[in-house]
């Protein structure tokens, strides 16, 4: 597998809980950014998915909270798609502190839906290798 792919976020003060640690669901919002800022480094936006009559779809997320993020703290956001036979694959995905250590392991399965019959597609990774400039952002 090449390395995955990888965006730096700041957590910002409003970001954080009573403890002054990143809320929890925050780590969501971060995982969901670098999944689209992935999608647009592959050349595929928003407006072409639409078009082509399909979106992507979260069916499970498990996250593992490893070390604290708090304010002010850089963080890697890495996203790597796992792909098997069917209808979903795998986005694997950490959040690094600056220093390298993990602060969170999040997998998430998914699929993409045709928006029009509401049903998974039956070979996601198809679809991209079709949208994405650079399909190489999904492993493909």
């Amino acid at each position: 597998m090449s390395e995955p792919f990888s965006v730096r976020v700041t957590v910002r003060g409003y970001e954080t809980d009573v403890q002054g640690h990143l809320n929890q669901a925050v780590y969501l919002n971060y995982a969901e950014h670098a999944r689209w800022s992935l999608l647009q480094a592959a050349g595929v936006s928003q407006a072409e998915l639409v078009g082509r009559g399909v979106g992507p779809v979260t069916l499970e997320t498990t996250i593992r909270y490893r070390h604290e993020l708090l304010a002010g703290d850089e963080a890697d956001v890495t996203c790597a798609f796992e792909w098997g036979s069917g209808k979903t694959f795998r986005i694997l995905q950490q959040i690094h502190r600056a220093d390298g250590t993990v602060a969170a392991e999040i997998t998430a399965v998914c699929g993409l839906m045709d928006l029009k019959e509401r049903k998974l597609l039956a070979d996601p990774g198809e679809a991209f290798r079709e949208l994405a400039k650079d399909p190489g952002h999904f492993g493909l």
